[in-house]
């Protein structure tokens, strides 16, 4: 059976494939834990700071400099503005919601309450809820980066998708 190359597909179903990739490193990272009962608290914060790391340079690297390269093609405004405008909507957005959205934050006691408004939801739940907002805008950079690369947007090629792909999915595996 001949296989179409990721290329000649449809960029929903790259962006798609692109999207099971990185959920499959999640979910094999997120498995994991039934592999040890407690981790180092040395190995726990070199696998955060790695994976921090690649998350700031695919970032920077994959969003916000072909951002910088885009704007700079239009010359009606400065081309930090349009980026430095979504940067910080993207900031306030999450400050809000941490403000609306019952969770917890990492070392919190097992008996602590939740943070932001009242709950009865279990760890469980607030658990699944803080790994949903997680992926939200990782997925959307995604659906972004394919999408632009099939519109040939100056900047923006399926290897750049790919990468940013292949980057999320490899911050989120120790994550």
């Amino acid at each position: 059976m001949n296989f179409p190359s990721l290329a000649e597909l449809n960029p929903i179903l790259q962006a798609f494939f692109a999207t099971v990739f990185t959920w499959l490193l999640t979910a094999i990272g997120a498995a994991s834990v039934f592999l040890t009962k407690e981790v180092n608290r040395k190995v726990l914060d070199g696998m955060l700071g790695f994976a921090a790391g690649v998350m700031l340079a695919a970032s920077f690297f994959s969003l916000l400099l072909p951002a910088l390269d885009l704007a700079t093609l239009q010359n009606n405004m400065p081309s930090w503005l349009p980026v430095a405008v979504g940067f910080a909507l993207g900031g306030i957005s999450i400050r809000i919601a941490d403000r609306i959205i019952p969770h917890l934050h990492v070392n919190i006691p097992l008996d602590s309450v939740a943070e932001g408004p009242k709950t009865n939801l279990q760890r469980s739940i607030l658990l699944v809820i803080a790994i949903t907002i997680h992926n939200i805008p990782e997925g959307m950079a995604i659906g972004v980066a394919f999408g632009a690369a099939s519109l040939g947007i100056p900047g923006a090629t399926l290897g750049a998708a790919i990468s940013l792909a292949i980057g999320i999915g490899l911050q989120n595996f120790p994550e």
